[in-house]
């Protein structure tokens, strides 16, 4: 399984930093969703899902938080600690977050705007699609 972590550029100087995110050139899809996770209660997992043709990148812009990424037949921890990198999580991708710090801060840039029919729930149902999704190739 490949791992896309992106490095963002910051812009600073004495004043602090800046990063900003575009689409198709920091981001390599068209942004139709953002939103942020924070004040996870301890020992919590978010996530327990895959999507159809969701595509995401997370930041993790303040603390540190943990993502499990399986694609069914491989599974990967990517810690995610500081607020220049970024995760790319493809469809087709199981993901569950956690070990949130408590200071956490996820961002979420996502490719479709929420639809519930794209969401993947059952994990046995995701090995089911990816299974499927692969034999049509």
């Amino acid at each position: 399984m490949q791992v896309v972590k992106y490095v963002f550029q910051p812009h600073g100087d004495e004043r602090g930093q800046l990063i900003a995110l575009e689409e198709f050139k920091d981001i390599p899809f068209k942004i139709k969703r953002v939103y942020y996770m924070y004040d996870t209660a301890e020992g919590v997992v978010r996530g327990h899902h895959a999507h159809k043709k969701l595509e995401q990148i997370l930041v993790c812009i303040h603390g540190s938080c943990k993502i499990r990424l399986d694609n069914g037949k491989e599974k990967k921890v990517v810690p995610l600690e500081k607020p220049y990198e970024g995760l790319y999580v493809a469809n087709n991708m199981w993901r569950e977050m956690f070990d949130f710090s408590n200071d956490a801060v996820l961002l979420v840039f996502a490719s479709e705007l929420y639809d519930e029919s794209d969401y993947i729930r059952n994990y046995d149902e995701f090995l089911k699609f990816i299974d499927n999704d692969s034999s049509a190739e």
